[in-house]
This record gives structure tokens, sequence and C-alpha cells, in this order.
């Protein structure tokens, strides 16, 4: 399944950092917000605490800042059947903890079933790849609205997620 099929409308997110930075100091959105504000994206309107949950305690042994202003989140969980992928964009950047030492502004989030450890692998080293392009980060910084975003996202080129390991 290609990526543009793992992001619903719903799930591609332009973030002006009203809903996040609330109560955050110095009115900056923090990384436990953005983490909960993408499990909420990823549970489709079910309780997200265990997707939060889980994508925190990933994030907690090491940061998914791939540099460049570039996060992948991800988590493997019980108890889902398909994968499924959530992007936001940042208005105000977060730091991530990457190693360039840049705040992260694109969010690709990604949970997947537990028991496809191979093919999450595969999946995030596919997303890498594409976010490593200095043109297409600058696209998706540049698109007008989630729309735009989606269609930059799942796009021309190969399928990034298929879901089927």
């Amino acid at each position: 399944m290609p990526l543009h099929d793992l992001l619903s409308r719903a799930r591609v997110a332009i973030l002006d950092g009203h809903a996040i930075e609330t109560g955050a100091p110095d009115g900056a959105p923090s990384l436990p917000r953005v983490l909960d504000a993408a499990a909420w994206l990823l549970a489709d309107g079910e309780d997200s605490a265990s997707i939060s949950h889980a994508l925190h305690e990933r994030e907690s042994r090491a940061s998914t800042a791939l540099g460049d202003g570039v996060a992948l989140p991800h988590a493997r969980m019980a108890g889902i059947e398909e994968c499924r992928a959530a992007f936001l964009r940042l208005q105000h950047p977060v730091d991530f903890g990457a190693a360039d030492g840049k705040p992260v502004d694109l969010v690709l989030a990604l949970l997947v079933p537990e028991h496809e450890v191979s093919a999450q692998l595969q999946r995030l080293a596919e997303i890498a790849d594409r976010f490593a392009k200095p043109d297409y980060r600058n696209a998706l910084r540049n698109a007008r609205d989630a729309g735009h975003l989606r269609q930059l996202l799942g796009g021309s080129g190969p399928d990034l997620l298929p879901c089927a390991a």
C-alpha cells in the first residue's frame, strides 16, 4: 500500500502551534506535545493514549530525527492489523535532539503492526531516502495547504510503504 493511501486527509496536518503550544514555555511547542498530536492523528478518532505511549517510549530510547528538520517517530503496536502514517508540518520547529542540531518542522509518524519488524525497517529506510532530498523537503515546507502536502507525500515516485511484508 503506498504512503498516499496510509495518509488519509485527516492524517495530514499543518500545525500553527496553537493546539500544541498551550502551556509550553516561551510559546514553543514541545516534543511531547508533537508526539501526542501525531498519536491523535494516528488514532483515527479512537483513544490515542496507547499510541502516544508507544511513540514516547520509542523516542525516549533514541531520537527519531533524521536531520535537516525531519523526524520519523515510529512504533510497533499489538492489536493493529495495518500500518498507519500521519504527517505534521510544524510552523514552529521543535527540538528532537537531532545529531545536526537542527530543530524539526517535518514529522512523519508511523505506526506498524507488532509482527512487522523487518518490513518496518525497510519502510523507514525508504522514507528516509525520500526525505534526504532537499527539493522534496522544500516542496513540503512550501505546500500551500494540507491537500497539497498529501499530493506531495504520495505523488509520483515509488510506493514508500508497501504494507504487506
